[in-house]
């Protein structure tokens, strides 16, 4: 008796206590698609992670999700926080979209709860010394400038037939701080911005808006804005017969899309696209993009950058060897990442923000998505202009 009664607590304490994160998305409202595409890429993630003996330094613990839905609302969002904070969470992936991402790192640095960012490019959100955020992707001012040096770069080499711009873009944080950056930066290198026109979320109609294009006849077309919303747009203007000499996208919402690709071939033909996307030569790319697939979804950027965001939240658990969250924020902020299929230098984050990251240009070429910059990347050679 003696001898069980010593053995009981042995066994129970056999399996360690599950690390809990909180997985905070829009799954449901307008951003409900990318909201479900990044849960599932955080989800995929911890799989792995459990399936690979867990967290080893915490004797194999399991991260155990807690899963949050943001409504596609920053107020939302914020409440959500609230609730995973009582839930004893030890950290935080999300929460998709700028607005809500800002809202929700605000609420979690409340309680210096490390808060992952997946996807949100607003720069704001890792601008206001927050020690409890970081973002593993580049930034919206990141990729601007690497769009339009490159826009340079490919008209310039075609002789400059492009000279004028209209910006197309959604109301919020994402789209207004995306057309605002283009806006500053285009007139540097000689381009002309036409007009900047701004929609709301969700818009069913473009037919005036494209209707205005037709009147300012730019060369280029730049749309920031989301699935939806872009879909439509370009839709739009394939029905008016409306074809500039490019469509050439910033963080465009389907313009990086297998969905958009897939359902619209002959809209989505030619874009351009600066945006979040894996390293094509990095073998785990496809493997995970077949696993995807197996699932019925589509490949999305949402999809691996919420992935690679959880693994990396996992590597900073697993090098904290502990569950307390400064403890995580010190591993986090000392990270040196690189086992991911992102295009990224060396991980090293300041202010938040990881420095190696980069966008890579892609176009949309026979029916599928090809890296066109940088050279390191490339699969085909890009095409531009698409007309004249």
């Amino acid at each position: 008796a003696a001898a069980s009664a010593l053995a009981f607590p042995l066994v129970g304490g056999a399996q360690p206590k599950p690390v809990k994160i909180g997985v905070i998305h829009p799954v449901t409202g307008a951003l409900a698609y990318s909201g479900q595409q990044c849960r599932e890429g955080v989800m995929m993630a911890i799989e792995d992670v459990n399936k690979m003996g867990g967290i080893k330094s915490l004797g194999g613990a399991k991260i155990e999700a807690l899963l949050g839905d943001a409504q596609s609302t920053p107020q939302a969002g914020a409440a959500e926080v609230e609730k995973m904070n009582e839930a004893g969470v030890s950290a935080i992936v999300g929460a998709f979209a700028s607005a809500i991402c800002l809202a929700t790192t605000q609420a979690a640095a409340k309680y210096n709860l490390p808060h992952v960012v997946d996807v949100g490019v607003a720069d704001q959100i890792v601008e206001r010394g927050l020690k409890n955020t970081f973002r593993f992707g580049p930034g919206y001012k990141k990729c601007a400038e690497v769009a339009v040096a490159n826009l340079h770069v490919l008209n310039t080499s075609a002789g400059k037939p492009a000279r004028t711009v209209m910006i197309i873009h959604e109301e919020s944080l994402f789209g207004t701080g995306t057309a605002n950056l283009l806006a500053r930066e285009l007139p540097g290198y000689g381009y002309e911005v036409k007009e900047i026109v701004k929609h709301a979320n969700p818009t069913r109609d473009f037919n005036n808006i494209v209707l205005r294009m037709k009147q300012v006849n730019p060369d280029i077309v730049i749309p920031a804005n989301y699935y939806n919303e872009y879909a439509l747009l370009v839709r739009t203007m394939q029905q008016q017969k409306v074809t500039p000499k490019a469509i050439y996208s910033v963080l465009g919402g389907a313009a990086s899309s297998y969905k958009f690709v897939k359902e619209f071939p002959d809209a989505a033909n030619g874009i351009i696209d600066c945006n979040h996307w894996f390293n094509p030569r990095d073998k785990r790319s496809l493997e995970l993009k077949k696993r995807v697939e197996a699932k019925g979804l589509f490949f999305s950027y949402e999809v691996f950058m919420a992935y690679t965001a959880m693994r990396l939240l996992g590597d900073a658990i697993e090098r904290a060897k502990s569950t307390d969250r400064a403890a995580i924020i010190d591993a986090l902020n000392k990270s040196t990442f690189s086992d991911h299929i992102m295009p990224y230098g060396t991980t090293q984050f300041v202010n938040g923000q990881n420095m190696g990251a980069q966008p890579l240009m892609t176009q949309v070429v026979k029916g599928d998505i090809k890296v066109i910059v940088p050279r390191d990347y490339r699969e085909v050679e890009p095409v531009f202009p698409l007309k004249g």
